[in-house]
């Protein structure tokens, strides 16, 4: 008796979240960007194999790329193409958002990062953000805030 391997069909909305981001980042403007995806990427998308916690999104030519993201292959996913989990991976904005994160991104202080990967229709979207860095005591203010709203909620709702 052979064993199966069970995959988890991700059948909509959010493919992966970058948590991380909203806890070391102050969000400026948020930006839906479209990927330029293999074959065997889009199988394990629909899978719902993608991390994107560690990526972060760098611009060369006018051109934006998706760095340090892992999307992990499938092993029934392609027989002839040899998967690279890590690639780098061409972000399709329009050349006025180029323009406009480019130009904030040569500020200083701000940077661009992946938010969340998540389905539109049969498309995979990219939702990315121009960020700028938080000190600790932002980070402890902000945790501190959420904690209060958790509390007043949890303090009304009875």
């Amino acid at each position: 008796m052979s064993k199966s391997i069970v995959v988890k069909k991700n059948t909509g909305g959010t493919i992966a979240q970058n948590k991380r981001a909203r806890h070391d980042y102050f969000i400026e403007e948020k930006f839906e960007a479209g990927l330029s995806l293999q074959g065997w990427e889009v199988k394990s998308l629909r899978a719902g194999r993608m991390t994107i916690t560690e990526s972060y999104i760098l611009f060369k030519n006018n051109e934006a790329f998706l760095f340090g993201a892992q999307i992990q292959p499938l092993l029934s996913a392609s027989t002839h193409v040899v998967p690279e989990a890590t690639r780098t991976r061409k972000l399709l904005l329009s050349r006025r958002e180029i323009e406009k994160l480019l130009g904030a991104v040569n500020q200083k202080g701000y940077a661009c990062v992946p938010l969340a990967c998540y389905w539109k229709g049969p498309l995979a979207k990219l939702e990315i953000a121009l960020v700028k860095g938080k000190q600790l005591h932002d980070k402890r203010a902000t945790e501190k805030d959420r904690d209060w709203q958790r509390d007043k909620a949890r303090i009304f709702h009875k």
